[in-house]
């Protein structure tokens, strides 16, 4: 009885999430290292679209319908989270450890949602968020100044992390669609619908490298990578991840992400060999007080007693929901 009410603790459901999340930038960095960027993007996401079809059947709400032009629109957000967002991380990785990506592109996304909802009027700009945004604006900076300068850095880095950037430019953008995209729907056949078209979208831009591949030359550890990202990384986080934040609110739930470059900085560096040099650290570490302080303003959100209404579930993949994704 106790492990089971353990099991379902929301807060403990969305470490569960983080701890996939962090750890999925690394596994797919182990990914690209024997197959092109887009191979890799649609192994991950066509196995997650036949995880989440799975998850659909097994888990989904059979009363529950997707309108015709909630699917469009599900579709719409799915070529930009998706598609474009997976298709510059994969590059990226190419180019730049998996370490950089798991500081840009999930600390990055809420300071670029925050800044467009303040630049549009949608939010006000607050002391403490706008000193947030300040030093996450020159954190960045920092940060990649030092990917450019230093023995292990080069242009091969500094090309990644701009890719990186441009992932998290496409995942707040994919953020702010989210409650258009989930007003009225299922979250989690919404999210199906959006990976789907990504993945056939990402097969399409594969198709040309796939018969390049040497398949039964990959070692045993690419195929159990791919299983994890698709399974674990994306299905299971995502399931998880909806349950927390229905539980305990999106403003907890954002917070909890803070934990992905966390966990992502142990993968790399344990199990990768990556590091930082001193100026890339320092740049990370303003950056990350940075983004805390704009999401939170400053204060600790209280426990929501009441579920998330649809329109303020945030959207999950690898990723920062609501506030930014992660892998």
């Amino acid at each position: 009885m106790r492990a089971k009410a353990g099991l379902s603790n929301p807060y403990l459901q969305l470490l569960v999430t983080m701890v996939l999340w962090g750890s999925a930038f690394s596994s797919s960095k182990s990914v690209v290292r024997y197959v092109p960027p887009e191979v890799a993007a649609v192994l991950r996401f066509g196995g997650a679209a036949l995880a989440l079809l799975v998850a659909v059947r097994l888990f989904g709400d059979r009363g529950a319908r997707v309108s015709a032009r909630g699917g469009r629109r599900a579709a719409a957000a799915g070529v930009l989270g998706v598609f474009a967002y997976n298709g510059f991380f994969f590059w990226g990785l190419s180019q730049a450890p998996s370490l950089d990506a798991g500081i840009l592109i999930p600390v990055m996304s809420p300071i670029l949602t925050s800044a467009f909802l303040l630049l549009t009027g949608k939010e006000r700009a607050g002391a403490a968020r706008t000193t947030g945004l300040a030093l996450g604006l020159v954190g960045a900076l920092v940060f990649f100044a030092g990917a450019g300068s230093g023995a292990e850095a080069g242009s091969s880095r500094l090309w990644g992390d701009g890719l990186f950037l441009l992932s998290a430019v496409c995942w707040a953008g994919y953020t702010l669609l989210g409650s258009r995209v989930l007003a009225g729907a299922d979250p989690l056949r919404a999210t199906t619908y959006a990976t789907c078209t990504g993945a056939v979208l990402l097969a399409v831009l594969a198709a040309p490298d796939m018969t390049k591949v040497h398949w039964s030359a990959l070692p045993a550890g690419v195929w159990l990578n791919t299983v994890y990202l698709a399974v674990g990384a994306a299905a299971l986080a995502n399931l998880l991840y909806y349950r927390g934040v229905g539980a305990v609110g999106p403003a907890n739930a954002s917070l909890m992400m803070f934990t992905v470059p966390v966990v992502n900085t142990a993968c790399s560096t344990l199990l990768l060999g990556e590091s930082f040099g001193r100026l890339q650290a320092t740049g990370a570490v303003v950056l990350l007080c940075g983004a805390a302080l704009a999401v939170t303003q400053g204060r600790l959100p209280t426990r929501s007693t009441a579920p998330a209404t649809p329109a303020e579930r945030p959207q999950a993949d690898t990723e920062m929901p609501r506030h930014g994704n992660t892998a």
